[in-house]
């Protein structure tokens, strides 16, 4: 007997809840059809008046770029300063098998071949050096300048 008055208020509970469902939801539906607002005018001319500001087209004398400024010439820096700032790293160190400035003898097989070919060396990368070592913006004539202030270290 227990079992049969359990489902039946369950029963009555489950329809009480429906019924309460679909009252909000028609309730839900008159208010919404009383205050639905106006659809927006979708002609032509009141879309455009609507996007103008946005998609107004210059039909009018073009817009003169601003001219490009030139960029003022640097410069050129010493081979000292440039050694301080860039190359340092590596060759007061010897890092990454770099020779290091003042070691007459790790040096020596670069020097005996000229400036010309360390030059070279220095601008395509030699070893572990990248090209230009780490100063990509170092013009041929500063990185000969360094080379000729590591050559006079030593």
């Amino acid at each position: 007997m227990v079992s049969n008055k359990v489902n039946s208020n369950f029963g009555i509970s489950l329809m009480a809840l429906i019924a309460v469902v679909v009252l909000v939801l028609v309730v839900n539906g008159l208010a919404g059809m009383m205050h639905k607002p106006a659809a927006p005018d979708m002609s032509a001319d009141a879309v455009a008046e609507r996007i103008g500001p946005v998609a107004r087209l210059n039909t009018g004398e073009p817009i003169a770029a601003a001219a490009p400024v030139a960029a003022a010439p640097s410069a050129a820096r010493a081979g000292k300063d440039i050694y301080a700032t860039t190359c340092f790293a590596c060759h007061d160190t010897g890092a990454a098998g770099a020779p290091k400035k003042g070691d007459a003898a790790a040096w020596g097989k670069y020097t005996a071949k000229g400036i010309d070919d360390m030059l070279k060396n220095a601008i395509s990368g030699v070893g572990a050096m990248p090209p230009r070592g780490t100063c990509g913006n170092c013009s041929d004539a500063e990185l000969r300048d360094t080379i000729q202030y590591i050559i006079d270290s030593l």
